[in-house]
Parts: C-alpha cells; sequence; structure tokens
C-alpha cells in the first residue's frame, strides 16, 4: 500500500524575537547572575539563529514566572496555533474536519489535560468517533516520530484520513533561577512553532508534488538519559541539554542512519537528500561531518534555524516544507534525535 503525505503547513506565534534583542534582554537579566554568561555570549551570535517566534512578548521574560503561569500561556497559544495550523493542513490537502478519522498531537513543551485537539474539537468541527492519540515526551524527535506513527494508522487502516499537529513552546521554559550553561544555550537556540499534515492511502490530487512516506524506524541508545530531557520542578520545566551532543553525532549517526536505510529497502547512493532537524549549528555541522556530507549540504535546515530557531518537533517539518517551497525531488530521509537518547528516521519520496 501507498502511503502519502497530502499537505503539510507550517505556523508560528505573533511574537517575533531578533537574536540581537534576545542577547541584550539574555545579558540584562542574566548577566550579572552567572559568572560565565559572556564567555558564553558568543554562540548567541555562532548558533545560526537570527531571529525567533515567541508566544510570549519580550517583556514576559522579565518576570518571575511559576509554573502555573508558563502552562497556562502554552495551553492558550498551543491551542490557538492547533486550530491556525490544522485549518489550513486540511483546506491544502481538500479535507475538511469532518473527513478525519484519527489526530495524533505532537507536544512536549507544556501539558494539556485534556490534550490540545479536544480543546478545539468543537470549533474544528471534528466528528465524535474521531481517535484521538496524543504523543508526549518524544522532543525534538517528535515531527519524524509522530509522522511514522501517522504512517502506521494509515497502513493498518487503509482509507482512513489521519491529521498530525505538532505544537511545541520552547521559549516557555527559560529559567533566570537555575542558571545552568543548558539554559542559556536554550535561551540562545529556542524558538516556538507548529505544522500540521494531513496522511492518507489516497493521493491529493490538487497537489503540485506527490510526496510518499516510507515505514518510520528508531533507534535508542541505552544509558542516555541525561543527554536530553525535562527536568520539572515548581518553577517549570529545566532543559536537560548535554554538550556531548554533536560529539555523540559525529560518532554514531552514521551507524543508525546506515540501519534506517536498510530497514527501508534503500541504499545511500539512492538518496537525493537527507532532511534533518538541526538542533544547532554545530549538530548541523556534525551531521555533515558523521555522514561525510560536504560543508553546506544541510542548507534547508541552516535556513530554518537562522529564521525560526530550534523549535523542537516542528523543526524538521518547516526543514520539509523548505524542500518542498525549493522543488527538490527525489528518495530523501528524514531524520531527528529526541530525549531517550533517540533517533527517529523516515523515509520519504518526492515527484513533481
Amino acid at each position: 500500500m501507498t502511503i502519502f503525505l497530502n499537505s503539510l503547513e507550517t505556523a508560528n506565534p505573533p511574537h517575533l524575537l531578533p537574536q540581537d534583542l534576545v542577547e541584550r534582554n539574555a545579558r540584562r537579566i542574566l548577566g550579572s547572575r552567572y559568572a560565565a554568561f559572556e564567555r558564553m555570549a558568543s554562540t548567541f551570535k555562532t548558533s545560526g539563529v537570527e531571529q525567533r517566534y515567541s508566544f510570549a512578548p519580550i517583556d514576559w521574560f522579565e518576570h518571575d514566572n511559576d509554573w502555573q503561569t508558563r502552562n497556562e500561556l502554552y495551553v492558550e497559544g498551543a491551542t490557538s496555533i492547533f486550530k491556525q495550523v490544522a485549518t489550513r493542513a486540511l483546506a491544502s490537502a481538500g479535507l475538511v474536519a469532518r473527513d478525519i478519522d484519527i489526530v495524533v498531537t505532537v507536544s512536549t513543551s507544556g501539558i494539556a489535560t485534556p490534550t490540545l485537539e479536544a480543546r478545539v474539537f468543537s470549533e474544528m468541527g471534528f466528528r465524535n468517533d474521531i481517535m484521538r492519540v496524543p504523543l508526549f515526551g518524544l522532543g525534538c524527535a517528535g515531527g519524524v516520530s509522530g509522522l511514522s506513527i501517522a504512517e502506521r494508522l494509515v497502513r493498518s487502516s487503509p482509507g482512513t484520513n489521519v491529521l498530525m499537529v505538532v505544537v511545541e513552546a520552547c521559549t516557555l521554559s527559560f529559567r533566570s533561577d537555575r542558571l545552568e550553561k543548558a539554559d542559556i544555550i536554550s535561551t540562545v537556540l529556542f524558538g516556538d512553532g507548529a505544522a500540521a499534515a494531513c496522511i492518507s492511502s489516497k493521493p491529493n490530487t490538487q497537489s503540485s508534488a506527490e510526496i510518499v512516506l516510507g515505514a518510520g524506524s528508531q533507534h535508542l541508545w541505552p544509558d542516555t538519559l541525561d543527554i536530553m530531557a525535562w527536568n520539572v520542578d515548581p518553577v517549570g520545566l529545566g532543559v536537560v541539554l548535554d554538550k556531548s551532543v554533536p560529539a555523540f553525532v559525529r560518532e554514531h549517526m552514521k551507524e543508525v542512519r546506515d540501519i534506517a536505510l536498510k530497514a527501508a529497502g534503500m541504499k545511500e547512493n539512492e538518496l537525493s537528500r537527507h532532511v534533518f532537524h538541526p538542533g544547532g549549528a554545530k549538530v548541523a555541522q556534525a551531521v555533515e561531518e558523521a555522514l561525510g556530507l560536504q560543508t553546506g549540504t544541510l542548507d534547508a535546515e541552516r535556513h530554518v534555524l537562522k529564521n525560526y530557531g530550534n523549535m523542537s518537533a516542528p523543526t524538521v517539518l518547516f526543514v520539509l516544507k523548505e524542500v518542498l517551497k525549493r522543488k527538490l525531488t527525489g528518495k530523501m530521509l528524514m531524520g531527528a534525535l529526541g530525549p531517550g537518547f533517540t533517533a527517529s528516521f523516515m523515509p520519504i519520496e518526492i515527484a513533481a
């Protein structure tokens, strides 16, 4: 059976935060409290990020926000952007909400119970018998893993229409109380965004490109829980981001990429492109080095990082959207790393 990606749309919240503005505010808020701030300040310019979007205006970060305040803003913003990006994805696929049988919702940067798709149920116009599949805890790997799960759901039930929505509000985790290196790096990198896709066993006849999804795969490394995670305390979510990530990528990415290609029945010389979650400038470079790619090959990845920052799970879908915008075709492999520590992959083929 052939599984099609019938639409892919992206969206960002309204508050644009240029990197120089973020740096000035971070220096004012953190500079006098964190002795190593000036030593690390150069990363604002070397991160590859020039701007990002946030659910909160810049002055929101001046205050000491607790867990409840952060999560209330997450729920408000995530609910709103869910409706926005999902509506676009449905229209692009030539569908309406009542055509959707399953909603896969991916989000790790806040907690909503009932989950986001239930909160927008009436306004979207979903059927009463819709199946809800919320996914939490996948972090940066969520975009690829969520798409992989959506593909499997369609494959197991031919004729099913699946809507996948990925929403993250990473900027709301800004911390001025912990003063750890990971908090500075997340301030440098993080942005907020959302993506939505419609997946079906029927092609979208309105689309200019046919996008076929293969079966995804994951690789979980043992004893790596401390590489990437959230710590939860009364103040909010505290990022865990080990400095070893680029080195880990250089050492292990090729092996797991090759395993993913084998599982998909593909060979490296068949690939016209990789589609990766960039993470940060150092991670993008590490991926290129690990896979023997020429420096600059991951140009769509760097474009997304530059203009949107690291939005966690939606980021790789923004990269795929950029690839589609550039009218690139051929067999490709999507990839992202996330908490676990996990690598998630998915083969795709784009035909004009």
